[in-house]
């Protein structure tokens, strides 16, 4: 029913499991070989780039009746069942960030998971002490499945429709956020090339869910 997007949760990865990110012959994304569970028990983020969010800094939150925020989100696939919080956007147009990278964020000028629209969740791909939330989000193929649990309970199930990679410097925000026909989901976390002089990681990993 819906797909989710995290964009700007980017670690710097200078803690990361740097082996692994070496020896991968993916360059697209930080390497999957590290286990969920512990290896994803940092809490801190790492600072790293932004992207810019729906409607830049501007843009207003849609109006959700109570009990429809999203509190949870879970894969199986990849092991995540992570809490949901609120993330904003900035004043120069970019998405917050979660402050714990065990932690996810809805970002609530979107629609609220199972609302009309593209639903936007965004998690770290890394911390300060190794793999976050979202670090083998990458990993995910069409037909897995994502389900929020809302505030009073209720739930919301996606299915993976299809995952993209794009480079932050050129994010298709019109393609990512724009209208659908239905409720979606994305999620976003970052990927590709980790280059520490140019900010940290150069690409962004979207999930497309429905």
């Amino acid at each position: 029913m819906a797909l989710l997007v995290g964009l700007t949760a980017c670690g710097d990865g200078s803690d990361a499991v740097a082996g692994d990110r070496a020896s991968s012959s993916d360059s697209a994304s930080p390497s999957a070989a590290a286990s969920d569970g512990a290896r994803r028990g940092g809490s801190t983020p790492a600072t790293g780039r932004s992207v810019p969010g729906p409607g830049g800094g501007g843009a207003t939150a849609p109006v959700v009746p109570r009990g429809e925020r999203p509190a949870r989100v879970s894969i199986p696939s990849i092991g995540v069942d992570a809490p949901v919080g609120r993330l904003g956007i900035r004043g120069d147009g970019a998405i917050e960030v979660p402050d714990d990278a065990r932690r996810t964020g809805w970002v609530t000028t979107t629609p609220a998971p199972g609302q009309q629209g593209p639903a936007l969740i965004a998690g770290h791909v890394d911390s300060t002490t190794g793999p976050a939330v979202f670090y083998d989000l990458r990993t995910l193929e069409p037909g897995d499945a994502i389900t929020v649990t809302r505030e009073d309970g209720s739930t919301v199930d996606f299915t993976v429709d299809g995952l993209q990679i794009y480079p932050q410097d050129d994010f298709p925000s019109a393609a990512v956020y724009g209208p659908v026909p239905g409720p979606v989901l994305r999620l976003i976390t970052c990927g590709g090339e980790y280059d520490a002089s140019r900010g940290g990681y150069q690409d962004n990993v979207v999930v497309y869910a429905s």
